[in-house]
């Protein structure tokens, strides 16, 4: 009798441990890296001291290992860098914030300006990320911060920091990517959905440029050569952009 009433509680035992088990969330892992939009600048130096996600209401330090001065220009056409990583409860993401330091700078024709940056580095930068995680999951998210639109001038010749960021994932990725010639043309391409500039890209001195984060759907893509080289604009007819694809112009050569 008493070794039956022993392993009754053992099967007791076992049995509230496996309803707590159940009753555990589960955690997803969560990577974030950053990319760019172009900016005709020498350099955009932003000082990042930290990023935070917002999980079910509440804010979660991103595990980031290199704290400091980040180049924008550097992470331009599909070039991106890893910032961190976190593991968070399944359920709903809302938000992400960047913290900045005080060593932002902007570069111009070789010449380094302070970038002013009063709110950000009091609260940090708030910016959606709208997603729910499930439990095992894995998932990356870009934090695309466009530097040529958050610079702006003020009459006195500063410039000021307003950031313009938005994110996109593996599951929100719309991409094109291709190659314009000859360099002599210093062509921009611009993505564009009937007369809206979606997105601009600066090609690499190869002539390579790629647009990612991309909503799904049709668009014309122009071909903007500078205007003091004697070259033709030209566009592409409707360009179909389909969530993890990418969407390859191969090289457009513009003319004289």
């Amino acid at each position: 009798m008493k070794n039956f009433i022993l392993l009754g509680s053992c099967i007791c035992v076992l049995f509230f441990a496996s309803c707590n088990d159940s009753d555990e969330s589960g955690t997803a892992t969560v990577n974030v890296r950053l990319t760019d939009g172009p900016a005709d600048y020498d350099a955009v130096n932003i000082d990042i001291r930290g990023i935070e996600i917002n999980s079910n209401g509440q804010w979660v330090a991103l595990n980031f290992p290199n704290p400091g001065v980040y180049n924008l220009l550097n992470f331009k056409n599909g070039t991106d860098v890893v910032l961190g990583q976190a593991v968070l409860p399944e359920g709903e993401v809302s938000q992400m914030r960047m913290i900045l330091g005080p060593n932002n700078t902007l570069v111009v024709n070789g010449v380094t300006h302070p970038l002013q940056t009063p709110s950000a580095q009091q609260s940090g930068l708030k910016f959606n990320w709208h997603q729910t995680l499930a439990a095992n999951g894995a998932y990356t998210v870009w934090i695309d911060f466009d530097a040529g639109k958050s610079i702006v001038t003020t009459g006195n010749g500063s410039y000021i920091l307003k950031p313009v960021i938005r994110t996109f994932s593996e599951l929100t990725n719309g991409q094109i990517k291709g190659y314009v010639q000859p360099a002599a043309a210093e062509a921009v391409v611009h993505a564009i959905v009937a007369s809206d500039t979606i997105a601009t890209a600066i090609p690499n001195t190869d002539g390579f440029f790629m647009f990612s984060g991309l909503p799904q759907g049709n668009y014309t893509v122009s071909y903007d050569a500078d205007d003091g080289t004697g070259y033709v604009d030209e566009n592409t007819g409707s360009v179909t952009v389909t969530f993890g694809q990418i969407t390859d112009l191969g090289t457009k050569t513009l003319h004289p």
